[in-house]
């Protein structure tokens, strides 16, 4: 009989790489990137068209981490566009 994978394996997080947030093993894709992505409409497979990459399985895996962590993910991304729009208005502003 053949062993399946591990999923828990796909998603990693290490202190010094993309500033310990979730990633794809292997990558520095994070989690918040893919839902961001998947936010927007795009499908799983889609999503694989965009990062050659990884595998169907990477991605749903990604997506369930994100479903099974929705706050911390959630967080993630409103303190990216946060960042996005302070540098929007600093470079706006000629500050940059």
């Amino acid at each position: 009989m053949a062993t399946g994978i591990d999923i828990s394996e796909f998603i990693v997080a290490s202190p010094d790489i993309c500033n310990a947030r979730p990633r794809i093993a292997g990558t520095r894709i994070t989690i918040q990137s893919l839902v961001m992505d998947h936010k927007t409409g795009m499908s799983a497979e889609a999503i694989a068209k965009e990062y050659p990459q990884l595998n169907l399985a990477q991605i749903y895996s990604a997506l369930a981490y994100y479903h099974a962590n929705k706050e911390q993910i959630e967080a993630d991304i409103d303190a990216y566009r946060a960042d996005c729009e302070d540098w929007e208005s600093r470079y706006r502003a000629g500050e940059l």
